[in-house]
């Protein structure tokens, strides 16, 4: 296979405007998208389709060995935390600590605690009637709390795993799970205050929005103690973590074997799992056969979408295209903005974060070495800075930007105002914040 640098960046600008438009326009599901732009890419390349069907399942099993697991028991999880009533409980014990006064930061730190776990469009319906209701009770515009609660889960959602964007790219790129999600989380604080920020600013141009009734949380019988209701979250983050720094040492005492083991991110999320079974009452076998149902058919649709992705990386990998990049393109100059304009420009296009980080992290894998960015910190870098591209915008190509104008009830012209444009400062912002850590890593 030989192949010049027009042909191949000819063939995966035709890859990546076929997943756009096959998205998009013809609304059809991504791992079907992927799997065509893999054969464009492969047969524009002049690829055997022996070849392309090769090196397609080579990068699909490789990316279902590093998440699989993950990614099905970090959505058992969330959906444990739903059923439980935990997302509730850990929501009104932030408004409770914060105050009314301060309900717009309440909503944000109650996306940015409850969205650990708990994906964005998911934990959004689940907290929307407490937002509603907290808008109601501070006597301020729904908009403001709307925003701030649906960009701190949307904020999480790209940068931190176990989210199948962040996990996606951590595992093409080669990142350490423990640091990604600290550095994720300082990474998400300053993006999710800004995004507060506009909120209340930008809400006071338009016609305050008023929730018309007191909206009544649908919650559990017997919601478990504020306690429970955090570990399952708390717990697997600081397994996770412990593991990541504390590996550095030499030592080999007996806790340090503990944690090595605990601290791999499958068992620190089975732990989460148990301990969200814990906050439940009179667990029934059917209902338990039906909450394992939900988040494994969850899982799956997550998971060859995923797949389908490592595919499209493994094939592009095989064109050698960070050699044919490299040898024409100013790459070392551009650093971490590069990961960060390919990741804003494929959000923006085709609506999916998901998608547009892991087709970025497949496109950018190849081209670590001529970005200067094949370092472990480089590497790292490099994920939040995908991360803060999958951010923005979202607008109405973006299925989340309609699961928030559906409950909120917000009209169009308001999303766009108030919430397309938080989610652009978003971005900026987080990109601010990973140059800033580039000097300190």
């Amino acid at each position: 296979m030989t192949t010049n640098f027009t042909q191949l960046t000819i063939c995966l600008l035709a890859g990546i405007i076929a997943i756009v438009l096959l998205t998009v326009r013809l609304k059809l599901h991504a791992f079907f998208a992927l799997v065509i732009a893999c054969l464009i890419v492969g047969i524009g390349v002049q690829m055997s389709f022996i070849e392309i069907v090769s090196t397609m399942k080579d990068g699909f099993g490789n990316i279902m060995k590093s998440l699989g697991f993950i990614i099905v028991l970090g959505t058992t999880l969330g959906v444990l935390l739903e059923h439980t009533g935990c997302t509730k409980v850990m929501a009104g014990y932030i408004l409770k600590i914060v105050g009314e006064r301060n309900a717009a930061i309440a909503m944000s730190l109650t996306g940015f605690i409850v969205g650990m776990p708990i994906f964005c469009d998911s934990a959004f319906i689940v907290l929307n009637g407490i937002n509603k209701s907290v808008a109601k009770r501070a006597n301020i515009s729904l908009a403001v709390t709307t925003t701030s609660l649906a960009t701190s889960l949307l904020t999480i959602h790209c940068l931190i795993p176990p989210h199948p964007g962040a996990s996606s790219a951590a595992s093409i790129i080669d990142v350490d799970f423990g640091k990604l999600i600290l550095t994720g989380i300082i990474t998400a604080l300053p993006a999710i205050f800004i995004s507060n920020w506009w909120a209340q600013n930008a809400s006071k141009k338009i016609e305050k929005i008023i929730v018309d009734e007191e909206i009544t949380d649908a919650s559990v019988h017997h919601p478990p103690s504020v306690i429970k209701a955090f570990l399952p979250v708390i717990v697997p983050i600081l397994l996770i973590a412990l593991k990541s720094f504390l590996s550095l040492e030499k030592s080999t005492t007996k806790w340090m074997n503990i944690i090595s083991i605990t601290g791999i991110p499958e068992i620190a999320l089975a732990i989460g799992v148990l301990l969200a079974f814990n906050c439940g009452n009179n667990w029934k076998k059917d209902t338990i056969s039906k909450q394992l149902q939900e988040s494994v058919e969850k899982a799956g649709s997550i998971l060859v979408i995923i797949g389908a992705g490592g595919a499209f990386g493994a094939l592009l990998a095989a064109t050698k295209i960070g050699e044919q990049f490299s040898s024409i393109l100013p790459l070392n100059s551009l650093g971490i903005l590069f990961p960060f304009l390919v990741t804003f420009v494929l959000k923006t296009a085709q609506g999916s974060s998901t998608v547009a980080i892991i087709t970025a992290a497949s496109i950018i894998q190849p081209l670590l070495i001529p970005l200067g960015l094949d370092t472990d910190t480089g590497k790292l870098l490099c994920v939040l800075s995908m991360g803060a591209g999958s951010m923005m915008i979202s607008h109405a190509n973006d299925a989340y930007f309609w699961v928030i104008t559906k409950f909120a009830g917000l009209n169009m012209k308001t999303m766009l105002k108030v919430y397309s444009v938080a989610t652009i400062w978003m971005g900026l912002i987080t990109l601010l914040m990973i140059y800033l850590l580039s000097f300190i890593l």
